[in-house]
């Protein structure tokens, strides 16, 4: 399944509020759809689904790549639920949103595809990295990258910095110290669905 391009209010009024995918606000409230305000009994699996989307749909990952993170999320050690978050969290593109370099992680993926993200002094232009603590990511030493990224955080797409990040805004670099902590995940989920969801898979 490819990576979603159609219109986001659709997806925040069937999922909820995703930030990471839109900083907009639906005006109706219930699902898309001739039957969005009929009242609906759902099924276990259909609540396990919808919440397997909004992960597929805050992060902006593909079904693929999201069984791929449930695979390595199975192999750590601890919570495999919160194993699934932090590695999501932990993407280059969420890391430079959560830094307050991008309104949403679409458009920072989009600054990563580009080239106008390092991490360490070197290009990093694949939006699926995944940081570690000790990585320093800053927006590229030329004009254009450095406006890009300044007018972006005219326009946070969150208020508060994780604490596992910190970011020197006159410099426009940012530090990774650690782990994300699950307080800090700003999607609200029930990431246990979500391991019962591929619970089938082998």
């Amino acid at each position: 399944m490819a990576r979603y391009r159609g219109a986001r209010l659709r997806i925040t009024r069937r999922l909820g509020e995703l930030p990471g995918l839109t900083r907009k606000s639906a005006r109706r409230e219930y699902p898309p759809g001739q039957h969005g305000q009929g009242r609906r009994k759902r099924s276990e699996y259909a609540i396990r689904l919808e919440e397997k989307q909004k992960l597929r749909f805050n992060y902006g990952v593909t079904e693929k790549q999201l069984v791929r993170y449930v695979r390595k999320a199975r192999r750590a050690s601890g919570s495999t639920g919160q194993s699934i978050l932090q590695l999501l969290e932990m993407r280059l593109d969420n890391t430079v949103f959560r830094l307050g370099m991008a309104g949403t992680i679409p458009a920072a993926r989009q600054l990563v595809n580009h080239g106008h993200v390092t991490v360490n002094g070197r290009v990093v232009d694949i939006p699926s990295y995944q940081c570690r603590p000790g990585d320093e990511i800053a927006a590229r030493d030329r004009d254009r990258s450095k406006n890009l990224v300044k007018a972006n955080m005219e326009f946070p797409g969150l208020a508060n910095t994780p604490s596992h990040l910190e970011f020197d805004k006159d410099k426009l670099v940012g530090k990774v110290n650690g782990m994300i902590e699950r307080e800090w995940i700003a999607l609200q989920i029930n990431e246990l669905l979500v391991v019962e969801y591929y619970s089938r898979m082998a």
